[in-house]
């Protein structure tokens, strides 16, 4: 085989080592427009799995790759004069020249022809020559711009930039990052040691801070003398040094985060950053293209065909490219918004930037620094009031207080609707399901939601609070939850709009009624669908008679002795339908800016607070995200909205998404609602609770102790498991949950089992 790499950093003369290692007859040369010295980045990172990877490739060139690297244990964080270091985390890093120097060494000693200072031509110039082109060509890979039309790359500029730059001071063995607010805003820096004389040290800042210091404009000399004088408390005499003087002008760059649909073309194959890109966050670039070559390497050896070579190894690699990928891309947005967490305690930011990418869980953060997440964990406590003297416990267990009412912990049973209400009635059917999910542990259960009318029902099956023995009904429920578990719970109340008079769930979702429809109602005359009646769009009229009704639930609700209710004003419903430009086109003063979308969500709010005792708490849900490219309401519209509420009376916001269009497209994944919760939390300063695709007691427990949320919902995991709670308790060692006296042998065996499951984890 005749084979050329068209780029010699890392991923080409890796790939030149891997194919020479399996065909060492096969004719491989690798062409670099740089100088064999040349290197503009500092030093790479990579992971204990990464170095195993490739002992097991080449074990030569492995030894010599770790006889080099600089090896730490620790994260520090750096913020506000606080140090927080945490351990167990395994990083190690070399530099990238002595990396370079290292495979190319290797390179020539297995035979490939190395080619610097060669000008690369166009890839089509080598295809007729060679069996195999290999594009290694880097981040403006001048293939994938030749081959566009195959490789469809999808090129997304992150918001940050930065400059990559490196110092001779020393950073006690830790991943370090550093937070120096400014007069022109907040700047940061990561930086890691890579020998034992030099640092990687890169620094970063919003487009905002940016422009505030004019660095665009600024020289690489300018930059680094304000970056010196920002960090001077921080390199303790050191200079920082660029190695990138044969740039004109300001370094500083913004990330490309790089995934193209298709890999190959023809006898062209992509590798490293010329396919894909991770962002530096969390130092995964060279990781892949080390791996990546191993696989390609492999693959075109193995296989009968370069087709099905390629086929094969795009097979092997997506997958994990694009699971670095969302750890990348969940990390980089971090970053990008970490003005936002920047007030935090520094035990919780620390935490929040611990766990950023989701790669770390707290289970897995106790698992390599025990003792600081124990001291996390009772600082969290302590925060929430639970008694210093008491056991340490994870988040999910701490108290938490909305007006008069004490919650014994942080887990919500979400609304699910259960479509078995007769007339409005619920029955005994509701009254089994919510008192065995109080029964369950968790602090707090929610209702379905109750309609307001005959009419505001979403399907005959939806129970309601309009008539006296839907109250009595009710308080039957509310008075076993009391009396026998140590739960609160809350009325979640609403009416269903243009997504009335519908099957039940288990039928066609959304779907008229094949017979006995009934009229609805919503703020425009915009069907939900085609297949759905024309609501008709609520006049002045309707709309106080409507307010009324929920009014009159709400003192319902009271007489019920419910603990909170929560106006529904997510999802599509009819509150939902006029705070969504989708389903609010109204020429009044109801429809167009948000102001006056939002005008008779409020009033309905305002009327039933003022119906609702002081001393009790009130919730709104709402759609944070349309999920529509145009039109739509917007996170960032949804802290706005999230804040009239709460400067309403509300005391906690229920933060969903969607449901309130046919033309979303949501992004699901797991947690995939939580950012919008972090985001009004912290930029809103207000109490939140997250909900969507939360299964997990890691999931829980990271997103309360990273402060994106208060409380944490959750709704299908407590219809597969009313007792949800306690068990996650038991299995993640918590043993002092309250069970039901009656269930203490049930209690006993759980607890023993678990510490078996436990104990076999270790083997």
């Amino acid at each position: 085989m005749r084979a050329i790499c068209l780029g010699g950093g890392p991923a080409g003369l890796y790939f030149a080592i891997s194919l020479k290692l399996r065909q060492p007859d096969a004719d491989v040369t690798v062409m670099e427009r740089n100088r064999a010295d040349d290197t503009f980045g500092w030093g790479v990172v990579l992971s204990d799995e990464t170095l195993d990877n490739l002992e097991a490739n080449d074990p030569v060139s492995a030894k010599e790759i770790r006889s080099h690297f600089a090896y730490w244990d620790d994260i520090a964080l750096h913020h506000k004069g606080h140090v927080i270091h945490s351990t167990g985390h395994g990083f190690c890093g070399i530099g990238r020249k002595r990396l370079l120097l290292i495979l190319q060494e290797r390179a020539r000693e297995l035979g490939v022809n190395l080619q610097f200072e060669s000008e690369v031509k166009a890839a089509s110039d080598y295809m007729d020559d060679y069996d195999l082109v290999v594009a290694a060509d880097g981040l403006n890979s001048k293939t994938r711009m030749e081959f566009e039309d195959t490789f469809q790359p999808d090129i997304d500029v992150r918001r940050c930039p930065f400059v990559w730059l490196g110092t001779h001071q020393k950073f006690d063995n830790a991943f370090t990052f550093i937070f120096e607010q400014t007069d022109k805003g907040w700047i940061w820096v990561h930086a890691y040691q890579f020998d034992k004389d030099t640092a990687t040290f890169i620094v970063e800042c919003s487009q905002e801070t940016f422009d505030a210091y004019g660095f665009g404009e600024k020289t690489q000399e300018e930059t680094i003398a304000i970056c010196e004088e920002i960090f001077k408390d921080h390199l303790g005499g050191h200079k920082l040094m660029t190695n990138a003087s044969h740039i004109r002008g300001s370094a500083w760059i913004k990330f490309p985060r790089v995934l193209c649909e298709k890999w190959s073309h023809e006898n062209v194959v992509l590798l490293g950053d010329a396919s894909a890109t991770a962002h530096f966050s969390i130092g995964s670039g060279t990781k892949l293209a080390l791996e990546s070559a191993i696989s390609l390497a492999k693959h075109v050896s193995d296989d009968a065909d370069l087709p099905t070579a390629f086929e094969k190894y795009e097979e092997a690699r997506r997958l994990e490219v694009l699971r670095l990928q969302s750890a990348a891309r969940n990390s980089v947005e971090w970053f990008e918004d970490v003005e936002r967490y920047l007030d935090l305690d520094p035990v919780q930011l620390n935490y929040s930037m611990l766990t950023r990418s989701q790669r770390i869980s707290h289970e897995n953060l106790r698992e390599r620094d025990a003792k600081w997440l124990e001291g996390a964990e009772k600082w969290f406590l302590e925060q929430a009031g639970a008694d210093s003297n008491g056991p340490v416990r994870a988040p999910m267990f701490a108290p938490f207080q909305l007006r008069d009412m004490k919650l014994e912990n942080r887990i919500v049973v979400s609304p699910m609707a259960q479509y078995k209400a007769v007339d409005g009635c619920p029955t005994d059917w509701h009254l089994i399901h919510y008192a065995e999910r109080a029964k369950g542990g968790a602090g707090l259960v929610y209702t379905e939601m109750t309609c307001v009318s005959p009419e505001g029902r979403i399907t005959p099956g939806c129970p309601g609070l309009y008539a006296p023995e839907h109250e009595a009904a009710w308080q039957r429920l509310t008075e076993f939850v009391h009396a026998e578990t140590d739960a609160k719970i809350c009325c979640q109340i609403g009416h269903s709009g243009r997504k009335g008079s519908t099957q039940l769930g288990w039928e066609e979702m959304d779907a008229p009624l094949k017979a006995g429809n009934w009229d609805i109602i919503s703020a425009s005359a915009i069907p939900w669908s085609e297949n759905n009646a024309v609501p008709k769009a609520a006049t002045r009229d309707d709309m106080d008679t409507i307010r009324d009704e929920f009014v009159e639930a709400t003192r319902m609700a009271e007489r019920a002795n419910f603990d909170m209710v929560e106006l529904h004003a997510a999802h599509g419903y009819l509150i939902s339908s006029f705070i969504s430009p989708l389903s609010n086109q109204r020429d009044d003063e109801y429809g167009g800016s948000l102001e006056n979308r939002m005008r008779y969500s409020l009033e309905v709010f305002k009327a039933m607070r003022d119906a609702w005792p002081e001393g009790k708490p009130m919730a709104v849900r709402i759609s944070a995200n349309d999920w529509v490219e145009e039109d739509g309401v917007t996170p960032e519209e949804a802290v706005e909205i999230a804040r009239m509420f709460s400067e309403a009376g509300a005391d906690i916001i229920d933060v969903s998404a969607g449901q309130t269009s046919k033309q979303a497209k949501p992004v699901y994944g797991r947690m995939f609602q939580t950012p919008f919760s972090d985001r009004i939390r912290n930029d809103g300063g207000i109490k939140t609770m997250a909900v969507g695709n939360i299964f997990e007691a890691d999931h829980v427990n990271s997103i309360l102790m990273a402060g994106r949320a208060d409380l944490v919902c959750l709704a299908r995991p407590h219809l597969a498991d009313p007792y949800w709670t306690l068990h996650a308790a038991a299995a993640i060692g918590d043993r002092h949950a309250d069970w039901p006296l009656p269930y203490g042998p049930g209690r006993d065996q759980a607890w023993r089992l678990a510490d078996r499951a436990a104990e076999m984890e270790k083997v």
